[in-house]
C-alpha cells in the first residue's frame, strides 16, 4: 500500500474519530447539564455566552498568533448579521438548557429529528430549492407527526419545534455570511456578551444569583459550558475536512439519537404510544429524506 493511500486512510479514521466526538459530546450534553439543574437557565446561559468567548478567544489566538486581528475581521454588515444569528444561537441555547432542567429531554431529542426536514422547508420558501417527490413526503410525515402529539397528549410541542425552527433559522442565516464556523461563533457571543454580563450583574445586585464561583466544583460546571460549546466545534470542523458531507449528514442523527436514549432509559422520561408514532413518523421522514439525498449525490 503506498502513502498516499495510506496517508489518505489515516485522515478519514481522525475524520470518523472527530465526528464521532463531536456528535457524542452534543448527544451527552444533557449529562453534563443536569449537573447545573439547581441554576437558572439564563444564568447558566450568561455563563456559557461568557466562557464560549474566552475559550474561542484562546484557541483563535493560539492558532493565529500575531495574524489573529486580521484572521477574526469581518465587516461591519457582516457583524450585525452575527449579531442577529447570535441571538438565534443563544435562544437555542436556552430553550435546551430549560428543557433539560425541568426534565424534557424527549422533547429535545425531537427538535434536533425534526430540524434537518425544518431545515429542508426552509430551504424551498428563503432559497427556492426544489424538492423532490421523497422529500415533500419526508416534510408531511413530520408535520403529520407533530400534530398527532399535539392533539394526543393535548399540548402543543412548543420545545421541539422551537428548537428545530431557531437552529434552522440559524443556519439560514450562517449560509449566507462567508465565516468560518470558530471566526463566526466568537462574534455571535461577542456581541450577546453585553446581555450575558448584565444579566449576570442584575440578578448579583438583586442577590438572584444561583451559581457560585466560590465553590470549586460549580465554578469548573460553570466554566466548563464554555468549554462544552467550543471543543465539540473544533472536532466538527476537523470531521469536516476529512469526512464526504453524505457522512456527516448521517452522523448528525447520533446527537440526538443519544438525547432519546437517556430521555427514556436514564432520566425515565413518560414515552407512550403517541410518542412512539411521532417518533415511527419523523423517523420515517429521516430516512426518506436520507435515501433522497443520497440518490441525488450518486446522480451527480
Amino acid at each position: 500500500m503506498n502513502r498516499a493511500v495510506q496517508s489518505s486512510e489515516h485522515e478519514a479514521r481522525l475524520g470518523l474519530f472527530a465526528g464521532l466526538g463531536a456528535f457524542g459530546l452534543w448527544g451527552f450534553a444533557p449529562l453534563y447539564f443536569k449537573l447545573l439543574e439547581n441554576i437558572n437557565a439564563v444564568e447558566i446561559i450568561a455563563h456559557r455566552v461568557l466562557w464560549s468567548v474566552l475559550f474561542l478567544l484562546s484557541v483563535l489566538v493560539f492558532r493565529h498568533r500575531r495574524g489573529v486581528v486580521e484572521h477574526i475581521r469581518v465587516s461591519r454588515k457582516t457583524l450585525m448579521i452575527l449579531a442577529f444569528s447570535g441571538l438565534l444561537i443563544g435562544l437555542n441555547w436556552l430553550i435546551f438548557v430549560f428543557a433539560v432542567n425541568t426534565d424534557r429531554v424527549l422533547s429535545t431529542s425531537l427538535g434536533y429529528f425534526i430540524n434537518p426536514l425544518v431545515s429542508v422547508l426552509l430551504g424551498l420558501v428563503v432559497f427556492k430549492e426544489h424538492l423532490n417527490g421523497l422529500q415533500v413526503l419526508a416534510v408531511f410525515l413530520a408535520g403529520a407527526g407533530t400534530l398527532h402529539l399535539t392533539l394526543a397528549v393535548g399540548e402543543f410541542p412548543w420545545i421541539a419545534l422551537s428548537l428545530a425552527l431557531s437552529f434552522g433559522l440559524y443556519g439560514v442565516i450562517r449560509k449566507k455570511v462567508d465565516v468560518g464556523p470558530m471566526v463566526g461563533l466568537f462574534w455571535e457571543t461577542l456581541m450577546v456578551l453585553p446581555l450575558a454580563l448584565g444579566w449576570l450583574a442584575w440578578v448579583n445586585y438583586s442577590n438572584q444569583l444561583d451559581g457560585d464561583l466560590s465553590n470549586a466544583s460549580e465554578a469548573i460546571l460553570l466554566m466548563g459550558t464554555g468549554l462544552m460549546t467550543v471543543f465539540p466545534l473544533i472536532l466538527f470542523a476537523a470531521a469536516v475536512r476529512r469526512l464526504y458531507l453524505s457522512t456527516i449528514g448521517l452522523m448528525q442523527y447520533i446527537a440526538p439519537s443519544l438525547s432519546f436514549c437517556m430521555a427514556v432509559f436514564i432520566f425515565n422520561e413518560p414515552f407512550g404510544l403517541d410518542h412512539a408514532i411521532t417518533f415511527g413518523c419523523i423517523w420515517t421522514g429521516l430516512c426518506l429524506y436520507s435515501y433522497s439525498s443520497w440518490k441525488n449525490r450518486v446522480r451527480v
